[in-house]
């Protein structure tokens, strides 16, 4: 279920469904929430980069990059985080990132 999530995650993503992505991936998220780990945090960064797409596809660019530093925050966990969906994660985050070039400004 877990590798669903993400795979749904990743192509709502590429698909720009970035309301849809989020979705996917609080299913997983939801459920740790009040995990302090290193992959709840990450998995809690990337939930917030699809919000910071999908307010800037509605327009709201100073909420975005707000949301955006908060996914900035999360993203440097991945090299913390030992997980056997570690793959997965990179693969994500690379796809996050592409995007980023292509919608936001890093800052």
């Amino acid at each position: 279920m877990f590798t669903q999530f993400l795979d749904e995650f990743a192509l709502c993503l590429k698909e720009e469904r970035f309301y849809d992505a989020h979705e996917a991936l609080e299913k997983i998220w939801f459920p740790k929430r009040f995990e302090d780990t290193n992959e709840t945090k990450l998995l809690k960064g990337f939930i917030n980069a699809s919000v910071s797409f999908e307010l800037l596809k509605r327009g709201k660019i100073i909420q975005a990059k707000k949301v955006w530093r908060n996914y900035l925050k999360y993203r440097q966990l991945l090299h913390k985080v030992d997980s056997k969906y570690l793959n997965s994660y990179n693969s994500i985050l690379r796809q996050i990132d592409t995007m980023n070039r292509e919608f936001l400004t890093d800052e």
